[in-house]
């Protein structure tokens, strides 16, 4: 007898987190929905490295020396990491208030400030929060019903509330937040060196070439070489400062969102009440302190109820419909049904039973 067994569909929560966000590898993956500078970005440093270890290294490792083509792969290798982390990662999404607490907290705000008079602006929905002697406002966030943590923000483009939101960087297709800041930050520093390095001896190598051949032959002979230096030219001024102004703000324990607002540096001049005073502690806290984990805990099971109604399984609907009477003797084989050894003469009559014990030979 065969048995066939269904298994039941399990609905992730990261198939039903609301936002603009796109999940791959079963929920492993989180990136924002425009992704298409994201592939450019790995289109350009593939591309140029390509070409760099195609020609350039084979000729440096043996004219010059052969550790060239080691540290420019290592750099190329932590550069390509820290891009897949700081993209692939969640940034530190806040999730969005379910109905009761949304409604708890609605009714918390109507008892704090009261009936509003028709006609008039409501008060702005703000918690004041003490920070190392300084108050911090809490701002509410009518899409995600939630009043946000200090340093949080919106993103427009994703339509989430970050935990110290940065800004939504295109470049890597992702929010930059509290948990792939520091990997974002190692990523742009080590593409300034990769750029810097490659576009060096890219002019090296025109060089050595020069000597040889001549400048205007070498230029003819090396396309691929002129291409690099063009990429690595216009790429180094934007990498070098976009690292040199996120040096400026970890060294300050500042983010871009809180740079671009003045929330620090206003006509108040109110004191950072992160800032430790001390660049070291700064950073260190940046880019070296604890990682929290992800709260949206994207692979986690949804209840039945909350993934939405749902069709009976297939091994439901069969067992409902097949007889309750037992038919297993359908499914055997002559030689393994029973034998019946009793003839229509040797049954007893219906009506009255006698016990098959009385039944003599002479009867027969």
């Amino acid at each position: 007898m065969s048995v066939m067994v269904v298994r039941k569909k399990v609905t992730r929560k990261w198939e039903k987190l609301p936002g603009r966000n796109t999940f791959c590898c079963d929920g492993r993956v989180m990136m924002a929905r425009q992704k298409g500078i994201f592939y450019l970005t790995l289109f350009l440093i593939l591309g140029t490295c390509t070409l760099f270890f195609a020609f350039e290294c084979r000729y440096l490792a043996v004219q010059l020396s052969p550790a060239i083509p080691v540290f420019a792969a290592m750099l190329f290798l932590f550069s390509m990491a820290t891009l897949l982390r700081t993209s692939f990662s969640d940034p530190g999404v806040i999730p969005r208030a379910l109905p009761d607490e949304a409604a708890f907290i609605e009714m918390e705000i109507e008892a704090t400030n009261g009936a509003v008079p028709q006609g008039q602006r409501p008060p702005p929905r703000i918690k004041n929060f003490q920070i190392n002697n300084q108050i911090v406002k809490l701002k509410y966030c009518y899409t995600c019903k939630i009043f946000r943590p200090p340093r949080a923000s919106h993103c427009s483009i994703c339509d989430n509330c970050v935990e110290r939101f940065d800004h939504h960087c295109p470049w890597v297709g992702n929010c930059v937040g509290k948990r792939n800041y520091r990997y974002f930050y190692l990523f742009i520093l080590s593409l300034s060196l990769l750029t810097i390095y490659v576009f060096a001896f890219n002019i090296v190598y025109v060089a050595l070439k020069s000597l040889k051949i001549g400048f205007l032959e070498t230029l003819k002979e090396t396309p691929g070489t002129v291409l690099e230096v063009l990429i690595c030219f216009f790429t180094l001024w934007s990498v070098v400062g976009l690292t040199g102004f996120h040096t400026f703000l970890v060294a300050l324990n500042q983010t871009t969102n809180e740079d671009i607002k003045g929330s620090w540096t206003g006509k108040n001049r109110v004191q950072n009440p992160y800032s430790h005073g001390n660049i070291v502690k700064n950073c260190c806290e940046v880019l070296c302190g604890p990682l929290p984990p992800s709260v949206l805990d994207r692979r986690g099971i949804l209840p039945l109820e909350e993934s939405g109604s749902r069709p009976p399984s297939t091994q439901e609907t069969s067992s409902s419909l097949l007889p309750q009477s037992p038919a297993p003797t359908e499914h055997l084989s002559p030689s393994e049904m029973p034998e019946d050894t009793s003839t229509p003469e040797e049954m007893p009559p219906p009506e009255p039973p006698e016990p098959p014990q009385e039944v003599t030979a002479a009867e027969k």
